[in-house]
């Protein structure tokens, strides 16, 4: 197969934003490879308010050309045989696997199913040791999803994920004058920005527990100001987690389109949040995190790319549950994390980026 001849790439991947950002590199690889290439995502739509689309986070970046619609767990007939149509009608002659592991038997399923649609050449395919994240005993980190997926493609070549524009979102001109223009009531102030909000019960860290770090973070942190990004959902939580905050404040929970939302956290001298897709926005500008999560992944599955961030996780009994909602242990990964563990964590992300110039 001569790369420069091939004219049509489906890629398969699923999830909304976090999982989307953390497939940056592999698709930027993709590209690199496929330049002539029309580039097609296999992507579902997602049913939950603060989950959004892939094509909400990589529309106008050139990295992909179009989307196909992906019906979520369905055994149905009639839609797998829609949705087989679509891809004979594409045509592709080669598909990009960049799904997490399923199990064996998953993944064949899909390789039948992807032959049946005329596909003969697919990279990627979660199988043997490309279906586990490898452990680091150095680190007791597990790698991240983002270099088990370049794993996976590495018969395309290499990529530096190291090197922030393997990373690049391609902002346009448009996305970032509109984070100028709700930025503008800051003046030259530097902020911290913040996202709490999240689809998951399993990795919320609590009201009184936010609103206690913000609070105590601003009195480190004399004349930067707050802004807090998320869904509409996130709106009136992160209005009053904040209400403790020395500085000034700006809620644009439900304002801006995950894009318009990188171009807010790039100019940000430090993020805070929970383990959900925000943090990634933030990461991939350069920009130190501080991020609290859960048990029920590994750790460093999910870590933002990076050397400054200060990841803040507590390995119990019952790691990497997997759950989304955890009654029966009520949480206890995440709500052992103290306000003074995430008050220290701040501050030494912030410490490794004070030198980033203002807005």
């Amino acid at each position: 197969m001569d790369p420069l001849r091939v004219e049509r790439v489906l890629i398969y991947r699923l999830g909304s934003l976090g999982d989307t950002l953390v497939a940056l590199p592999a698709l930027h690889l993709v590209e690199r490879t496929f330049p002539n290439a029309r580039r097609i995502l296999l992507t579902n739509i997602p049913v939950h308010a603060k989950a959004p689309a892939a094509q909400a986070v990589l529309e106008g970046s050139g990295l992909i050309d179009g989307y196909l619609s992906y019906p979520m767990a369905t055994r149905s007939p009639r839609l797998l045989a829609r949705l087989g149509w679509q891809i004979r009608r594409f045509r592709p002659q080669v598909l990009i696997y960049l799904m997490g592991s399923r199990g064996d038997q998953a993944v064949h399923r899909d390789v039948r199913f992807f032959r049946l649609c005329g596909i003969r050449d697919m990279v990627g395919l979660p199988l043997g040791d490309l279906a586990d994240h490898r452990f680091d005993p150095a680190t007791n980190l597990y790698e991240s999803e983002a270099v088990r997926l370049l794993r996976s493609v590495a018969p395309l070549g290499h990529i530096d994920i190291g090197d922030l524009s393997s990373w690049d979102l391609r902002l346009a001109g448009t996305e970032r004058q509109k984070a100028t223009e709700e930025l503008a009531e800051l003046g030259t102030a530097r902020f911290v920005v913040t996202a709490i909000g999240g689809k998951m019960q399993t990795t919320d860290w609590g009201e009184e527990n936010w609103r206690s770090l913000l609070q105590q973070l601003s009195a480190h942190m004399p004349g930067h100001a707050l802004v807090m990004v998320g869904a509409q959902e996130d709106f009136a939580l992160s209005d009053v987690v904040s209400a403790g905050w020395e500085g000034r404040t700006l809620n644009l929970c439900g304002r801006l389109t995950p894009r318009e939302t990188a171009a807010v956290a790039a100019r940000a001298q430090l993020f805070l949040g929970r383990d959900s897709g925000p943090k990634y926005l933030a990461a991939i500008a350069g920009v130190p995190c501080a991020v609290v999560y859960s048990a029920r992944n590994r750790p460093g599955i999910w870590f933002p790319p990076g050397t400054a961030h200060r990841n803040v996780y507590h390995n119990v009994d019952c790691a990497n549950c997997q759950l989304d909602v955890c009654i029966e242990q009520r949480k206890k990964c995440i709500m052992s994390i103290t306000v003074d563990e995430m008050l220290q964590a701040a501050l030494d992300a912030w410490s490794a980026g004070q030198q980033k110039p203002a807005a």
